[in-house]
């Protein structure tokens, strides 16, 4: 009877042993340890248009927009850390007309968050974000002059606060009361005229500078973030970005806005199409208008800059 009950519990064993993982998983508990999620993105968006003997007119043009998205995220029961980095240049041509840039954006954030109770969904946070661009910007047709380059302007954005989110990589609100806003303007003449809020160069009556214009602006502020991420419908995504920021010290009160919101049209595992719009507008930008005076130009103050944008074009992940 023995070697019998033996034999049973054998066969028994060798049964469960040859089972798929699916009949056992459900009694083992969410694996809640250290994860690294790391991915990848590159979109190309094309638009082109032609005319041959067309009666109603018009002027052939081709547009181009890459961009690039990386993402590399380390979540525990206790710490999230979140990186990506954005890499977007567009430019447009024109028949009779010189390539135009149409967008220009290196962006690199890093956030980092602590909660002491693994159920809760509040952080200690602390967020960097910074942002540049590769190219020279102008004011089109004028190539020769330009009005940005390559960290003229650049944004630093550091600092700490707490941050709400049940899952902070698709919703967050984050509140920081003390954050550093760095304005990098390395180019000498853009500094010495005082673009992006710097302090402008001084000169002496013969026009000979005697002090440099400011090349790094520092102000400490309050910040404000919120973004989600959801799908609204079947193959089509809403994102959401907005960042409010005031100073303390230099016109508190007054609120720099950087809102995007994109939505992305899936139309199959390659083919994608985006409507995006991005506002901005910051007090330390200065626009001007012309005067009765030949090139000689009056201060307007800072106004809303805004960009649309919709294409169609490939994508992949990887």
């Amino acid at each position: 009877m023995k070697n019998v009950l033996l034999f049973i519990a054998f066969i028994f064993f060798q049964f469960i042993a040859a089972q798929p993982d699916s009949l056992y998983l459900k009694s083992k508990t969410k694996y809640d340890g250290p994860v690294w999620v790391q991915k990848n993105k590159a979109s190309l968006n094309l638009s082109e248009v032609a005319f041959v003997n067309w009666n109603s007119g018009g002027s052939n043009s081709i547009s181009g927009l890459f961009g690039a998205e990386s993402y590399a995220n380390y979540n525990d029961k206790y710490f999230t850390w979140r990186n990506n980095v954005l890499l977007k240049y567009g430019v447009n041509k024109q028949q009779a007309r010189e390539l135009r840039k149409t967008d220009d954006l290196f962006e690199l954030n890093s956030d980092i968050g602590f909660r002491p109770d693994s159920i809760s969904n509040w952080y200690y946070s602390a967020k960097l974000n910074f942002r540049t661009q590769f190219a020279n910007g102008y004011k089109y047709p004028d190539k020769d002059t330009p009005i940005s380059r390559l960290l003229a302007p650049g944004y630093l954005f550091f600092g700490g606060g707490m941050e709400y989110g049940k899952n902070v990589e698709e919703f967050s609100f984050y509140f920081s009361p003390l954050t550093l806003k760095s304005t990098f303007v390395l180019d000498k003449t853009l500094a010495n005229a005082g673009k992006f809020g710097v302090k402008p160069a001084v000169y002496d009556a013969e026009g000979n500078v005697v002090i440099p214009g400011e090349r790094i602006r520092n102000e400490v502020g309050i910040l404000i973030n919120n973004s989600y991420e959801m799908e609204v419908a079947t193959n089509i995504k809403v994102k959401h970005q907005v960042s409010l920021y005031s100073d303390y010290i230099n016109n508190f009160g007054n609120v720099d806005v950087d809102w995007r919101i994109d939505f992305d049209f899936k139309v199959n595992s390659f083919v994608k199409a985006t409507l995006g719009s991005h506002l901005r507008y910051d007090d330390d930008v200065k626009t001007t208008k012309p005067t009765a005076v030949a090139d000689v130009y009056d201060e307007a103050g800072a106004k809303v800059q805004w960009k649309q944008f919709l294409g169609i074009g490939f994508a992949v992940d990887f």
